[in-house]
């Protein structure tokens, strides 16, 4: 067949489910985005209670978290610090029945897996519980095991007024944690004997009835709970009280904090007024949500000035996830999500860092990276840069038997979901085959029309109807809008999807 320069019905199938095929654009798969931007310009794959691999209440803590979690291109780890015995921190999640690892363990891991998938930095993210003395203790560890790829102190200038690139922190670990001072005050003390010291960090939290759980505290619950009877009026939210808390910080931990200082987050006009480049927030799910309807553009400015995390409601004993898309549209950092629960969010997180070569860090848009822009999600106004998409859906090729069905025959159908700004948020489905897994064909063309491009996410999901009411998860594939390429063949798990836009000339005369 080669010498009479033919394709075989075996080497075509071969040529459409290569790389040559891929849908996703090749100039994508390696680094391609300028990455000399300050850290605060980039989503950073991040992710929540790492050291988990089940759920948040009785599920087992294990070193294959942080494993898993770094061979996925994950730049931001979270690690829960607490008290262990004969002088050894351990973590696991705080007053609950999730079992313990050794703290050491965990640096020893992120120590072998850093660098395996990303030369980009990795920052560990200390939900730091510890008393002084094991928090000196972690310190420790972190330098004799992490050695020279710990960042110790800043580049260049000790007056931080920007943060520092992607590019300039290649092979490095920061850590973010509590911080006692300013990276000038922490410099002068690593050159003195601060063993043993403390400073205080004193934290001003506004609590009333209606503040979501938060992510330390305590989820098995102590005691019953009381049934309200139907004609009980439910009180209203009593007012906000201050409550002022007092940590104390062990300087060897503190000082090792250079470029992602935690700091509590009290208001967008308080950070704007006080709040220094290097000190980033992490603001829950349930809150951050209101700030995305109430006040987006204050959130996306925020946004551009500094690294902002947003973790989980502490309710999620399943360790479910929200979905990241609405805290990307504007412009949140470190969307940190729990990487072990699998579904249609971290489907969502896969595709989208498969960008920049799977590097964990991917360049936000202009719009996001403005101080001065006016861009919110629900009102993108002159923002928008209206893309049309064509995707024309022809057949499908040896895709899962259905598990449900009692002949084992699926009859499939395939759901186009588009995921951006609300405007752009939109769902389309195909006919459903009768009894074809092996070859479905649909030979149909779905039209959209994408307002910013720049934001969205398209994913195909591969579904067996199974009743007119419940249908069975086959397969499915996300990526970027903008990484999508023309006329090329989409893999969704175990299946296989062909695709063509209208512009393609290399299908329409294969097939």
């Amino acid at each position: 067949v080669k010498k009479r320069r033919q394709m075989s019905f075996e080497g075509f199938t071969r040529y459409m489910s290569s790389e040559d095929c891929s849908i996703f654009r090749g100039d994508h798969k390696n680094v391609y985005q300028d990455m000399t931007h300050p850290l605060c310009d980039y989503f950073i794959s991040s992710s929540h209670n790492t050291y988990l691999i089940s759920d948040q209440l009785i599920g087992p803590s294990d070193l294959w978290g942080y494993t898993s979690a770094l061979l996925k291109g994950c730049r931001c780890l979270e690690i829960d610090c607490w008290d262990g015995s004969n002088n050894e921190p351990i973590v696991y999640h705080g007053h609950t029945l999730t079992s313990k690892i050794q703290f050491c363990s965990v640096i020893h891991v992120i120590d072998k897996y850093a660098f395996e998938v990303s030369d980009y930095p990795v920052v560990l993210s200390l939900e730091n519980h510890c008393s002084p003395e094991q928090q000196e203790v972690m310190a420790g560890y972190l330098q004799s095991i992490l050695g020279d790829k710990l960042l110790t102190a800043p580049i260049g200038d000790i007056d931080v007024t920007q943060l520092p690139s992607p590019e300039e922190l290649k092979f490095k670990i920061l850590v973010k944690n509590k911080k006692v001072g300013t990276i000038e005050e922490g410099m002068i003390r690593r050159n003195l004997d601060s063993h043993g010291e403390t400073g205080e960090i004193s934290d001003t939290e506004n609590i009333s009835d209606e503040d979501e759980t938060d992510e330390r505290a305590p989820l098995i619950p102590v005691g019953g709970t009381r049934k309200r009877r139907s004609n009980e009026k439910i009180s209203a939210p009593s007012k906000k009280k201050a409550k002022v808390t007092l940590t104390k910080i062990a300087f060897a931990l503190s000082d090792l904090v250079i470029y992602t200082k935690s700091q509590k987050f009290v208001s967008f006009e308080n950070s704007l007024a006080n709040q220094k480049c290097y000190e980033n927030n992490s603001i829950g799910e349930t809150k951050a949500r209101k700030f995305v309807k109430h006040a987006a553009k204050e959130f996306v400015s925020h946004t551009s000035r500094f690294i902002t995390r947003i973790y989980p409601k502490g309710t999620r004993a399943t360790s479910s996830n929200y979905n990241p898309q609405e805290f990307w549209n504007v412009g949140c950092q470190m969307v940190a999500l729990n990487f072990q629960t699998p579904g249609l969010q971290m489907q969502l997180q896969n595709g989208k860092f498969l960008d920049n070569g799977g590097c964990g860090y991917i360049l936000k848009p202009e719009f996001l990276r403005n101080p001065n822009s006016t861009f919110t999600p629900q009102n993108i106004g002159s923002y928008s840069k209206p893309v049309s998409l064509s995707v024309r859906l022809i057949s499908g090729h040896q895709l899962p038997p259905s598990n449900l069905s009692k002949t084992n025959k699926a009859d499939p159908l395939v759901h186009i979901e588009i995921y951006g700004v609300p405007e752009d948020q939109t769902k389309k489905k195909s006919t459903v085959v009768k009894s074809n897994a092996l070859s479905p064909r649909w030979d149909e063309t779905f039209s959209f029309t994408i307002q910013v491009p720049e934001l969205a996410l398209i994913r195909f999901c591969v579904q067996d109807e199974v009743s007119l009411v419940a249908n069975e998860f086959l397969g499915q594939y996300t990526l970027p809008l903008l990484s999508l390429n023309k006329g090329k063949y989409v893999f969704c798990d175990s299946s296989i999807l062909a695709l063509k836009l209208l512009q393609s000339r290399l299908l329409s005369s294969l097939w």
